[in-house]
């Protein structure tokens, strides 16, 4: 097998090349192509590199920020092109070539050299969410350069997140890039066999984040390190992280800060007799890439970062990605977790382990929305009803859906439990609980007129302030009233009540079998959880007073 064989694109990478010829054809601004993290975009633009050299004479550079993305780069065209000769312009590769049709360059080595490396007729930008829509930033400055040494320059980008959380949506009219030309999905390619399924676990996450303060579209970094540093919470995540670790081959944890970062380690290593390597900006250059190496060869099996490991860190056989920080951004979140996207011989899935809430906060990782732009208003976009689990907008002071008003920020309370949220869109996550207590009312909607219907809200108690809820509707028709009949006939001898008073009434005199523990049943995108079973004690004796008890209102002869 010649080695242009190892790279025969994939159908949709195929698809996303021929997407760009068209829209550099049929439009005259700058096109972005949307591949997800592992979906392979070096090879996409390698084809590019060869075919614009090889078809149509022309000068291309690819432009990225981490030296990591600039040897990939390197390998995918000797790869898919071995007869086009590339440079690579790198402080850190200690490579300084200008004269070659392609040169892969870091922008830290060249946004003051446009100049020296000349004209170019294609500009492939890699995480080309990294660009700014405003200001002198490095890309900006040189791919304005660029343009005035070449003003028909042509660029391109490749990025799995099209959007900045401060500014929305990276193609805009006035920009460098305009338009999405291409787009794929992380489900699809998942389904396609393309990415390794992800999967959430363990219990709910309790941390009240309300309290961090929010600058620059990011938490105040002080403010989410001292909340995410506590001994309780480091202590029981360690212990969370390492119990999952068992059959798992190896994990990337992220953490709030450096501090936060040597505790985590410091926990692993005292308490669980766990090597964890540790690497941050500031590591120094060798010291990091032998632990990297080491961390890939397998001889390390946890990996701490504070925000180094996040784009352009390939790892394959990562199958456990730890969260131990909250973050607004919907790219950092998608880029931390897109770690374990890639796959690898052995490799059912990646475990993500979220202890900062962020599944919550901005939702299934393939189904990332960016609906407004958060300036720093100190908000976070959403909040869960702890009385029926809504997700709601952060600024309801009583959820809308059951009335439950919101106490004031507490920002003490937190726990250490990851979130089981699932981390993607459809995801079915069932859960079974033991029951404390059950507490029933009548409920009416927030709002509604005296007359509406109204329903009987059950409560169970399965923890330490936390309960799981249910409506029945009796007082409706057509669907509701049928799964309120099957309901109360399953749990009670009486006849099905017409009222919620009633039922309550009945309920609280006895009239209900004892709920022991319930299922949970929990699809992720949806706004609320599901109870689909119950284990329940035995039926007690009918107590309503009337001569058909037992008789469904319907079955009564007259």
């Amino acid at each position: 097998m010649e080695v242009t064989d190892l790279l025969v694109l994939r159908d949709y990478q195929r698809e996303c090349v021929d997407a760009v010829y068209r829209h550099l054809r049929e439009h005259d601004d700058n096109p972005c192509a949307v591949v997800p993290t592992a979906g392979g975009k070096t090879p996409i633009m390698a084809t590019i590199c060869k075919d614009a050299v090889g078809q149509w004479n022309g000068r291309v550079l690819i432009l990225a920020h981490v030296k990591e993305l600039l040897e990939q780069s390197a390998d995918k065209l000797r790869a898919v092109c071995p007869e086009v000769e590339f440079g690579i312009y790198s402080a850190g590769l200690k490579r300084r070539d200008t004269r070659n049709p392609v040169i892969v360059a870091g922008i830290q080595s060249v946004y003051k050299r446009a100049c020296e490396l000349d004209a170019f007729d294609l500009v492939l930008v890699d995480e080309a969410h990294l660009i700014p829509l405003e200001g002198e930033g490095m890309y900006r400055q040189f791919l304005a350069d660029a343009k005035v040494i070449n003003p028909d320059l042509r660029i391109v980008g490749f990025t799995a997140t099209p959007f900045r959380l401060k500014t929305g949506p990276i193609c805009t009219p006035e920009g460098f890039l305009n338009d999405i030309c291409y787009e794929v999905g992380v489900r699809e390619l998942i389904v396609g066999g393309y990415l390794c399924p992800l999967i959430t676990k363990a219990g709910i996450n309790k941390a009240d984040f309300g309290g961090l303060h929010v600058r620059g579209g990011e938490f105040v970094a002080d403010e989410m390190e001292a909340l995410m540093d506590d001994d309780r919470l480091v202590e029981a995540a360690c212990g969370e992280i390492v119990g999952y670790m068992r059959d798992r081959r190896g994990v990337l944890i992220f953490a709030s800060g450096v501090t936060h970062g040597e505790h985590i380690v410091r926990v692993l290593k005292e308490r669980h007799g766990v090597e964890c390597g540790f690497v941050t900006g500031e590591t120094p250059i060798k010291e990091r890439d032998a632990i990297l190496s080491r961390f890939r060869a397998g001889d390390l099996k946890f990996l701490c970062n504070v925000n180094v490991l996040t784009t352009g860190f390939d790892a394959p056989h990562i199958d456990c990605v730890a969260l131990v920080r909250p973050t607004m951004s919907p790219g950092l979140y998608y880029q931390m977790v897109g770690r374990g996207f890639r796959l690898h011989p052995g490799k059912e899935n990646c475990l993500v382990l979220d202890f900062g809430g962020n599944v919550l906060r901005h939702g299934p990782v393939d189904d990332i929305k960016v609906t407004t732009m958060d300036r720093g208003s100190g908000q976070a976009p959403a909040k869960e009803c702890p009385e029926c689990q809504a997700v709601i907008a952060a600024g309801f002071a009583a959820c809308p859906q059951c009335g439950y008003v919101f106490p004031p920020p507490e920002r003490q309370k937190h726990d250490a439990k990851a979130s089981e949220a699932g981390i993607l869109k459809g995801q079915v996550t069932t859960t079974q609980y033991r029951v404390d207590d059950v507490y029933y009312s009548v409920h009416t909607k927030r709002g509604a007129s005296d007359d509406a219907p109204k329903t009987m809200r059950v409560d169970y108690k399965v923890g330490w302030h936390q309960y799981k809820s249910e409506w029945i509707c009796f007082e409706h028709e057509g669907y509701a009233r049928q799964k309120a009949v099957a309901w109360w006939r399953r749990h009670s001898p009486d006849s099905v009540p017409d009222t919620a008073e009633r039922a309550v009434e009945i309920a609280e005199g006895g009239g209900v079998a004892a709920t022991l523990g319930i299922t949970v049943r929990t699809v992720t995108g949806d706004e609320f959880e599901r109870i689909t079973d119950y284990e329940l004690g035995p039926l007690p004796e009918p107590v309503a007073s009337d001569p058909y008890c037992g008789y469904d209102p319907d079955e009564i002869p007259f």
